[in-house]
């Protein structure tokens, strides 16, 4: 508990949705976090993806514990269990974060699209698109973020994280792109002192 709020942490491919005043908090690298509110409904969500889309070469079937990693999906899921909650489309507003460009991959098999600028485009083409203003943001750049969203008043508290004490958010989403894409990225050797 912080400031007497229970506090929920999402993981990638997760989203939360309550209508009490809580404390929602993630890690953010290349993933992107959307913290939507309606204030007078007073109902709040936020979710966690990596990935703004699922690649149209990868066949298999789609898990429904699958979805929420993909920005498309995981947009939806989280506006249709805020207006389940009670929130009104019109009413709700947008706050996003994180989308740095963490995977420096070198080699044939490296990534030859920036994920962290890949979410981001699709995050601010959705709000647009879907109405839905978004009133404050910390998109882009080369560092991670820890975010917390506070239920009482909807601020959210973003503390950057440095590229040396990331490095095991860049692995985690390293292999989550490998499974995902089914390409296999070479990893650079890297050491990394936490304090």
């Amino acid at each position: 508990m912080v400031d007497g709020l229970k506090r929920h942490f999402l993981y990638p491919g997760d989203y939360f949705v309550t209508a009490k005043p809580m404390i929602l908090s993630t890690l953010l690298g290349s993933c992107v976090a959307v913290c939507l509110f309606d204030p007078e409904a007073r109902v709040m969500g936020m979710n966690h993806f990596l990935l703004p889309m699922r690649h149209h070469a990868n066949r298999e079937p789609l898990l429904a514990t699958e979805a929420g990693r993909y920005g498309v999906w995981a947009m939806e899921i989280l506006i249709n269990g805020l207006i389940k909650q009670g929130a009104q489309r019109e009413h709700l507003k947008a706050k996003a974060f994180g989308g740095a460009n963490m995977l420096t991959t070198q080699g044939k098999g490296s990534n030859h699209f920036n994920i962290g600028a890949a979410n981001v485009s699709f995050v601010l083409d959705f709000l647009k698109r879907d109405g839905i203003p978004l009133v404050a943001q910390d998109l882009g750049g080369l560092h991670g973020r820890q975010i917390h969203f506070h239920g009482g008043d909807y601020s959210v508290f973003v503390r950057r994280i440095t590229r040396s004490g990331i490095e095991t958010l860049v692995r985690d989403e390293e292999r989550y792109l490998n499974r995902a894409s089914g390409q296999r990225y070479q990893q650079a050797d890297s050491s990394a002192e936490f304090f």
